[in-house]
């Protein structure tokens, strides 16, 4: 009997522990549904908070108070809150990108390109090696805006189109056999007593993505730069997008800076990035505040991660869309993870405009004290070049870099298709690899795909290397202006050094990029010949900005020693 009332009262027990545990479970459960709920519900809201900004004073715009578009809440998001919520790091995007290869002269004697005045990879590159101790990806690498982040010693132009341009021949530093090209455009440097007003809408991303110290508090300070640089006649709005899209400041006068800055200080980064929505109402406020002969700009800064709304192909288009309304595109790229350098580029192209990359204090005074000035104020869009180059004394030819601005050649003498857009002061720099006629070179030349025609074939004479044809327009204007240049070289130097210093630092500047990228076209080129190259051509250096390229060389061989040992 006794026996059986201690296994009774083992039964008991165990019914009593199997009942405790289930309710157990089942308040558990109910606990992870109701947080489930409850972070549904949150991360709704968090894309309406972070429109939240402390109240700034709305000034009348010249078209009349602009009502916001999105309703403001109350309280801002704290900002703690959003940091525990910030996204975590992603790659940064990138697409394969070939090398343009060496093609026959005698099947292809033209070489069609748009200009680009963008920069912004060289300076991604270098806040990978300076910052992060590595290598970027050779896809995120584009030569030709290694080039252009420099600027060259070019004459002034003198008649009436906007911009000079100069040529220039030697022998190729990494293949003795082949020889060197450069081609140097100046454009007409700005008149700072007679600057246009500007109508600015700066479009901010304030998406998750953008909680970083290296994305929006960077912003903010580089904002703040630009802002000491406007006059009295300049007005500035801001719109901000993240799941949703937000006007925070009508257009105000530069002169109101303590409003202006409240609004970028009162800024807080949160929720998913719906670009699209934001750029249709930026260029909303700035044709509402339209200023006939003035700048009209939309300035876009993000890091490039759209993942909701309008983005992609779609994006490009709505973007083409607008650029009829004679509203400018600036996009300006920030941080690590989200970065998107192919989608920055196809929008600014899109939108007649130009991108870059700021990753430092000292980038941010670069971009946008001592070039945005220039690059707000377009003195010639759509910018083509095509070069004829003689059979009879060019084997074969390579466009270094300029992969995405390739145009097919009956794209030349069409004013429809779209091409670069070159700003006040602005110097844009080509490079092309020559093989020429009495070369021995074993290089494998390639057929070009490109079958269609150009409108007139000049007639070359014997000493004519080549022929350089131009097309512009002038800003406000759709129909292009053409100019004609045949191009006798002098005697070609035994060696490089007796070449320009613009020669032999844009060829150093090309090798390196040729180098990050594991170019197949880089010959006996190494880091120690960029760094030979460049420390002889760096006297014109106001900025420091020749003698950082030479330390991130340095820099680069310690990187890429570290990566080898492991």
């Amino acid at each position: 009997m006794t026996k059986f009332r201690v296994n009774l009262n083992l039964l008991l027990l165990f019914i009593f522990l199997g009942s405790l545990l289930f309710s157990c479970g089942q308040s558990y459960n109910s606990d992870l549904s109701q947080r489930a709920d409850d972070g549904s519900k949150h991360r709704h809201m968090n894309n309406t908070k972070v429109m939240e900004m402390n109240k700034v004073p709305s000034p009348t715009s010249k078209k009349g108070k602009t009502e916001m578009v999105e309703e403001i809440a109350s309280e801002p998001e704290p900002a703690s809150k959003i940091e525990d919520e910030a996204p975590p790091i992603t790659a940064d995007k990138t697409i394969e990108v070939k090398d343009n290869p060496f093609y026959a002269v005698k099947q292809q004697p033209f070489s069609t390109f748009s200009i680009d005045v963008d920069n912004a990879s060289y300076t991604y590159a270098k806040s990978q090696i300076q910052n992060y101790d590595q290598l970027p990806d050779p896809n995120s690498i584009r030569t030709e805006e290694f080039i252009n982040y420099f600027s060259y010693d070019y004459p002034n132009p003198t008649g009436e189109d906007p911009f000079s341009f100069n040529l220039e021949l030697g022998k190729c530093p990494w293949n003795e056999e082949h020889q060197l090209l450069h081609i140097g455009l100046q454009g007409k440097k700005l008149d700072t007593k007679n600057l246009k007003a500007s109508n600015l809408v700066f479009l901010l991303d304030v998406s998750g993505s953008m909680n970083n110290p290296n994305k929006l508090p960077l912003l903010k300070k580089s904002l703040a730069v630009l802002l000491d640089e406007l006059s009295a006649q300049d007005r500035v709005a801001i719109v901000v997008y993240a799941g949703a899209s937000g006007l925070v400041l009508p257009s105000t006068p530069a002169t109101q800076k303590s409003t202006i800055l409240n609004a970028f200080n009162n800024l807080k980064a949160g929720g998913s990035t719906n670009g699209g929505a934001g750029i249709e109402l930026a260029y909303k406020i700035a044709k509402e505040n339209f200023i006939t002969d003035g700048n009209n700009r939309v300035i876009l800064a993000t890091d490039g991660d759209f993942n909701v709304g309008v983005f992609g192909d779609p994006l490009v288009e709505l973007i083409k869309e607008k650029r009829k309304e004679n509203i400018f595109l600036t996009i300006c790229g920030f941080g690590m993870g989200n970065y998107g350098a192919d989608q920055m580029e196809k929008l600014s192209n899109s939108g007649n405009g130009n991108y870059f990359y700021v990753d430092s204090e000292r980038e941010a005074q670069k971009v946008f004290s001592k070039e945005m000035r220039a690059n707000m104020f377009t003195i010639a869009k759509d910018v083509k070049m095509q070069l004829q180059f003689n059979p009879m004394l060019v084997k074969g030819y390579r466009l270094i870099g300029y992969k995405n601005r390739i145009l097919n050649n009956e794209d030349f003498d069409n004013d429809k298709k779209d091409a670069g857009e070159l700003g006040a002061g602005h110097t844009v720099t080509a490079l092309y690899e020559i093989i020429p006629k009495s070369s021995k070179s074993k290089q494998e030349l390639t057929a070009s795909t490109d079958k269609s025609k150009t409108s007139e074939v000049l007639q070359l004479m014997g000493n004519e290397l080549l022929g350089i044809k131009f097309r512009y327009k002038k800003p406000k204007e759709d129909k292009s202006k053409l100019i004609v240049h045949r191009y006798v070289p002098n005697t070609v130097q035994d060696q490089v050094n007796g070449q320009s210093e613009n020669f032999r630092f844009s060829a150093a500047v090309a090798l390196f990029g040729m180098e990050l990228s594991q170019s197949e076209y880089k010959g006996n080129g190494d880091l120690d010949m960029v760094r030979e190259l460049a420390d002889n051509a760096k006297s014109n250096d106001e900025n420091g900005y020749r003698q950082e390229f030479i330390q991130l060389i340095s820099d680069t061989k310690i990187v890429t020693k570290l990566n080898l040992e492991n």
